[in-house]
């Protein structure tokens, strides 16, 4: 794997591997130029002989997106040896990142106090669904159950239905490991100030009300329902909602502003019809939605498409992941790239002096001893561990 550029070029992350949210982060990390060695937990089918690894050791999993842009060795933390391995490849990281539940990392000795008497400058970033304190702490949980205790769940989903589970993105990614990822770099930033490191709680019940931050404004001042379907941006308003198109397909339609719909309403045709209900009444959305839904039904999808291209009318097509890479946009700004055959997000954002790198697809494992000679292991020390069955 070829050193990775981007303005995190240089920063070195150890990354105990785990579920979802901290993968995602790392990922993030290691798209932005971060040097990460992720640790995985030793897997017995694919133990390397103390003679050295075998041909295969530098095999790809294409598809294991979260894990891509960094090597991987699998060391057993519940030996001693290997936390001790740990807290020896701590001594030369700036970052640790770990998606344990609160207390497990310190029956490890890979607490935060264990790696900051290594690592005073080490930024250690937790990750848990919960967050370190409260009654909740230690119960499992997944990214809906995050949501629902957080405000957002109950605002999500059409009239009359129950509330709908977002994909895993809203909790998980959005209010866990983005918000993960910025606490990470707000505290590298605060390490060039105060020369110590730090650890971040990111937990992503916590994230995701952030992320409700202006709704909560909306609701404080009395103009947001708590009737799902029934607001601007829920699905309530005809003008802000997807419709399906002749050939099955849909557009997504997002004309608030009175410009964008009056684009929109030209568009479709309706511009000047006297008996449409007005943009913003509420007493006629139902009907303004037939209007809409029943022209929609009478092109293709693409067709839409063409019609409102070159417009503000705020029209979209509805891609699937396979059809977005080869949206003429997502070409044009080289949006998605090509890793061993399957079509991925490129990093992002971009940087004009510090670019990033293209991602590198994910190996199954690392030789552990060239990698870990990289962060000051030596040979002999890898041998015997591997011999000894603490690394794998």
């Amino acid at each position: 794997m070829s050193p990775r550029s981007g303005p995190l070029a240089g920063i070195r992350v150890v990354e105990l591997s785990g579920l979802g949210p901290a993968p995602f982060a790392a990922m993030i990390l290691a798209d932005l130029g971060a040097d990460v060695l992720r640790i995985e937990r030793p897997d017995p089918a694919r133990l390397i002989p103390a003679t050295g690894p075998p041909d295969d050791v530098v095999d790809t999993n294409p598809y294991d997106l979260l894990g891509r842009s960094r090597r991987t060795v699998a060391i057993d933390l519940r030996r001693a040896e290997g936390a001790a391995l740990v807290r020896d490849l701590v001594g030369s990281a700036d970052v640790f990142i770990e998606g344990f539940r609160p207390g497990v990392a310190e029956r490890f000795g890979l607490g935060p106090d264990d790696l900051h008497a290594v690592n005073d400058r080490l930024v250690y970033g937790r990750m848990t669904g919960w967050g370190q304190t409260g009654p909740l702490a230690d119960r499992a949980g997944h990214d809906l159950t995050y949501l629902a205790v957080s405000g957002l769940l109950a605002h999500i989903g059409r009239a009359g239905q129950p509330p709908t589970p977002p994909l895993n993105l809203v909790a998980d990614f959005g209010g866990g490991a983005m918000f993960l990822v910025t606490g990470v770099l707000a505290a590298l930033v605060e390490r060039g100030v105060s020369g110590h490191g730090q650890t971040v709680d990111a937990a992503m019940v916590d994230g995701a009300a952030v992320l409700m931050a202006p709704l909560f404004g909306a609701w404080a001042s009395g103009f947001w329902s708590a009737d799902r379907g029934t607001n601007l941006l829920d699905s309530g308003a005809p003008f802000y909602d997807c419709y399906e198109c002749a050939d099955g397909g849909w557009i997504a339609i997002g004309a608030i502003e009175g410009p964008f719909y009056a684009q929109l309403l030209d568009g479709l045709g309706l511009a000047g019809d006297e008996t449409l209900p007005e943009q913003h009444d509420q007493s006629r959305w139902g009907e303004l939605r037939e209007r809409i839904a029943g022209v929609v039904a009478g092109r293709n999808r693409d067709e839409w498409a063409e019609i409102f291209s070159g417009t503000d009318a705020c029209v979209a097509p509805v891609l699937t992941m396979g059809e977005a890479p080869a949206h003429p946009h997502a070409v044009a700004r080289e949006a998605f790239v090509d890793v061993d055959g399957v079509f991925q997000p490129a990093p992002a954002p971009r940087f004009d002096r510090t670019p990033t790198s293209d991602p590198d697809a994910t190996p199954v494992e690392s030789d552990p001893v060239a990698t870990l000679g990289e962060w000051g292991i030596g040979v002999d020390e890898v041998d015997r561990l591997v011999a000894a069955g603490v690394v794998a």
